[in-house]
């Protein structure tokens, strides 16, 4: 039976919880995709790709959470492994769905940045646990 560390269990489950944030926004994008929501084409690109931003990275962070059990890494660098993606699951989707609010917007606004800022913390949370994967022993 795998046993996860209290800090582990209570994020998993908390994260778990957030799918439901997720579903929701999934039901606005179908309101907008039928029309029933009025946004321009920059707006439903940009809100699709903040939905599948959040769903793909919960579903991976969950992941970075039990994969960090295995690695003998300690301190903020374990942090970092269990929780970076999940921190970017926050701030990829923020930067997609904020920078397209507005109504008839047509370009995103300064919380664009959190863009790369997001991407950024994916890269650092998938390479820390590789590395921990890697030297564990």
């Amino acid at each position: 039976m795998l046993e996860l560390t209290d800090a582990a269990r209570i994020t998993a489950g908390v994260v778990l919880l957030t799918v439901v944030g997720i579903e929701s926004g999934g039901w606005f994008l179908v309101k907008v995709v039928t029309g029933k929501a009025p946004a321009t084409p920059f707006q439903t690109s940009f809100f699709r790709a903040g939905h599948a931003h959040a769903g793909v990275l919960v579903v991976l962070g969950l992941l970075c959470v039990v994969l960090a059990e295995a690695t003998d890494l300690v301190g903020v660098w374990r942090w970092v492994a269990a929780t970076g993606v999940l921190v970017a699951a926050i701030l990829l989707p923020a930067g997609f769905f904020l920078s397209a609010v507005g109504a008839g917007r047509t370009s995103p606004n300064r919380a664009v940045l959190l863009l790369p800022a997001g991407a950024v913390v994916l890269a650092l949370g998938v390479v820390t646990l590789a590395v921990g994967l890697l030297t564990a022993g």
